[in-house]
């Protein structure tokens, strides 16, 4: 099958009645069902995909307007609560669990035509690098299937290059948008710390946890982005939305002042992935913006700053998964204490017992004040460094990850490398700031995405920015 028609099109072309909904979902279903073998979808939502279909399509015959994604089919990372299939976060913690609501980014979607057509496979709990902590299976890389396709939202980035579906959600906490999209060669956008609500999604990490988009295009993520953007009175975290709206971008870098981030450009980064970065690099000089090489001199810790935070949230939030209030339990248990032990032990895989160790550790008694804390003041640090930067640059540059999409199995049985994967995409959302990876070149065939960071709350001169480098690095 071709590639989809830009959004907008497709819900215009909904809208005239040159094309149905229920055509639009038809075709998406049938794509999943064709590239199954990639395994990137956990679940679809056929029947209630295709009664909103036929709504929509009822409600285009009568003259009525149904939205701005008018028949849109687009596919959710199974950490969304979502009507018609369960919500599992790819954890047999949560098999048999069925959303009692939706998510609040969902309904938005929904009131403005868009439809669900599936859940995309993520590492368990959104804990990975590689989809390959799924307790399920291990999605494949559309354009390889030895390989893996980034994480820890790899099927929704892989649902969107194998053609499913026109646009797909994931989450980034710290990287999980962004380096599937690099690894695969799609947009992937983190905006600012709390552009959209996270309300109904299942909670990783809460101080660095966002929504995240993928699409084909700019365009395509930025009304999506657009649509989903709004305070929220059930995410207390969330913020007034830009008064201009994300999409009619300008896309004119001419004079902009960008910094290539000098720590993420030294040794440790694959030949071919810098030599992407300094040509984009090149491009944007030619296109007269002003670029320049600048340091960040905390940013090398900021790593060990996430691996010590974020596995303290992890380990807060998990402990609501204690084998009583969701479906799975060890019905077997003769008491509490059992029930407790043993279905946490054989709910949570390898990696969200990992996470759970380490943070009960740092925030434990004579420990709290060794790295906890330690770890929040380096952030601090990280973030004015940040501000400062974003006081005489417009944009920040370099590299999504280290490497081009690495083979299943390569870094699996070695934690710390794994954890690598994510050393440039940390540091962004330590700091709550907007960032986005655009398709820029290709490392030994694979492709390399190009990561452009912006401050706090400049989302839309992020996106105009990226759409600039999408036509000059095409």
């Amino acid at each position: 099958m071709s590639q989809w028609l830009p959004i907008a099109e497709l819900a215009a072309k909904v809208k005239s009645g040159e094309l149905s909904a229920l055509q639009l979902v038809e075709r998406s279903l049938q794509t999943i069902a064709e590239k199954k073998e990639y395994d990137a979808i956990i679940a679809v939502t056929a029947e209630r995909a295709r009664e909103r279909a036929t709504n929509i399509d009822t409600a285009v015959k009568n003259g009525e307007q149904p939205g701005r994604l008018a028949g849109v089919p687009f596919i959710a990372k199974d950490n969304y609560l979502v009507f018609g299939a369960e919500t599992t976060a790819a954890s047999n913690m949560l098999r048999g669990f069925i959303a009692p609501y939706q998510s609040t980014v969902i309904e938005k979607l929904e009131a403005e035509g868009a439809i669900c057509v599936a859940k995309a496979n993520l590492d368990a709990f959104a804990h990975g690098a590689s989809t390959e902590n799924s307790d399920f299976f291990t999605t494949k890389h559309p354009l390889d299937k030895e390989r893996v396709p980034g994480g820890s939202s790899g099927g929704s980035a892989a649902a969107v290059v194998l053609d499913m579906a026109p646009f797909a959600l994931g989450t980034d906490t710290g990287g999980s948008t962004r380096q599937p999209a690099s690894f695969v060669g799609c947009i992937g956008y983190k905006p600012t710390y709390g552009t959209m609500s996270r309300f109904g999604i299942v909670a990783m990490a809460s101080s660095t946890d966002v929504v995240g988009t993928f699409a084909r295009t700019v365009d395509d993520a930025a009304l999506v982005i657009d649509v989903m953007s709004a305070r929220d009175p059930l995410d207390s975290t969330t913020i007034d939305r830009d008064e201009a709206g994300y999409i009619d971008l300008s896309a004119d870098i001419s004079g902009k002042k960008i910094g290539i981030v000098k720590e993420w450009m030294s040794s440790g980064l694959d030949g071919g992935v810098k030599q992407v970065i300094e040509t984009a690099a090149e491009k944007f000089k030619a296109a007269g913006a002003d670029v320049q090489e600048i340091s960040l001199p905390t940013l090398p810790l900021a790593l060990a700053v996430y691996y010590i935070i974020v596995p303290a949230e992890v380990s807060s939030n998990l402990s609501r998964y204690d084998g009583q209030r969701y479906p799975y339990s060890n019905s077997e248990a003769v008491d509490l204490d059992e029930s407790y032990i043993t279905s946490r032990g054989t709910g949570f895989g390898a990696e969200a017992k990992r996470r759970i160790m380490i943070g009960t550790y740092v925030l434990s008694s004579g420990y709290y004040d060794a790295y906890y804390n330690k770890a929040q003041t380096v952030r601090t640090k990280l973030i004015n460094e940040f501000r400062a930067a974003f006081e005489r640059l417009d944009f920040l540059i370099g590299p999504v990850a280290p490497t081009p999409a690495f083979k299943i199995g390569e870094n699996s049985n070695d934690p710390l490398r794994m954890y690598l994967a994510d050393v440039m995409t940390v540091g962004p959302s330590l700091a709550g700031i907007p960032s986005i990876s655009v398709p820029a070149g290709t490392s030994n065939s694979l492709p390399v995405g190009l990561q452009i960071i912006a401050a706090q709350r400049q989302d839309r001169a992020l996106l105009g920015m990226a759409k600039a480098a999408e036509g000059l690095l095409a």
